[in-house]
């Protein structure tokens, strides 16, 4: 028995990530990877990419494996990450798979060495465009496949590869029919060519290196998730106050404030799944809003249904604000 999981989560934060002691072989991780794999080798692939534990999902350059973030290793942690980001990104076994097939894409392409290919630069991108900081995904476009949240295809040439990929992968996306008449549909048609070529051919590239694997990282739970809030914290919160102003008054039967924090939950949901942004962005807006509302000692002088409606039109708008401008680092 691992003896952190007699601490209480305060103590817990205290834990170094390398202490927990974790490995792939927990929970239900091997059987969701095994799926994979065994999608790959329907293709008729030989080649599997190596997978280990760290801080989050990542591939990085060169290698043809990918990391896992720890806290998907055990049931303890999954709870603690909920706390701490509001949800669990690879929590379920449908957004792991996706996630995997994703990650898949990208060892596929360090595997191979793909990314100089010219039709691939052509219809992707280059992979020599450097990272941003952010981006504002178009929801509408065409030009790009639709597969994990936040539009990850817009991101950056290279995920735009992986998603084509993963979506090529999934036996169940009927990708000819979904995207039929969509220009994403001339990429699928070329990732299904390219594949078709790789699984005749050895990999080029076959070390296992595992980079910032969880045995190395000395920080602790507390610090870890103190930097991942600190990086995804949001403080537009004056320029809340026009539009929050419009929906409450400064006259009511009760305050702003405590109407938000009891819909808060609701709320973060709702807009999360109807904007296709992560719960904890809606979070820190709202955390935002509701600091301000007190701040402004803003009342509720609405029925609570068409508040509540208003809130949501507003919410969404805000969040899209915060999408397009507040930096945050993108999980690859």
């Amino acid at each position: 028995m691992k003896q952190w999981l007699a601490l209480s989560d305060r103590e817990l934060m205290t834990v170094r990530l390398q202490d927990l002691e974790l490995d792939v072989e927990g929970e239900c991780l091997l059987e969701c990877l095994a799926v994979v794999r065994g999608e790959l080798g329907a293709r008729g692939f030989g080649f599997e990419p190596h997978v280990w534990l760290s801080d989050e999902w990542f591939c990085p350059d060169g290698v043809p494996g990918f990391a896992i973030p720890f806290y998907l290793a055990h049931q303890r942690l999954q709870a603690l990450e909920r706390r701490q980001m509001e949800e669990v990104e690879g929590g379920t076994r449908r957004s792991f798979l996706r996630l995997v097939r994703h990650e898949t894409g990208h060892a596929i392409d360090n595997a191979y060495r793909l990314r100089s290919r010219e039709r691939r630069v052509e219809l992707f991108g280059s992979s020599e465009i450097e990272y941003p900081d952010s981006y504002a995904p178009h929801p509408y476009s065409r030009k790009f496949v639709r597969y994990l949240e936040l539009g990850y295809a817009q991101c950056h040439p290279d995920d735009d590869f992986a998603e084509t990929f993963a979506v090529w992968l999934d036996p169940a996306s009927r990708w000819r029919q979904r995207y039929a008449g969509w220009p994403a549909l001339a990429k699928l048609v070329y990732m299904d060519e390219l594949m078709g070529e790789q699984v005749k051919a050895r990999p080029k590239v076959a070390n296992r290196r595992e980079p910032d694997a969880l045995s190395t990282l000395s920080v602790t739970l507390g610090e870890h998730y103190r930097e991942r809030r600190k990086k995804h914290k949001v403080n537009f919160a004056r320029r809340y106050d026009r539009d929050l102003c419009r929906v409450f008054g400064t006259r009511g039967r009760a305050p702003g404030a405590a109407f938000l924090h009891r819909h808060r939950t609701s709320l973060r949901s709702e807009v999360a799944q109807g904007t296709g942004t992560r719960r904890y962005i809606v979070d820190r807006v709202l955390a935002d809003w509701i600091a301000r509302a007190r701040a402004l000692k803003l009342r509720l002088y609405r029925s609570e249904k068409r508040t509540r409606a208003e809130v949501v039109t507003l919410l969404r708008l805000h969040v899209a604000s915060y999408m397009r401008q507040e930096h945050y680092r993108i999980t690859v």
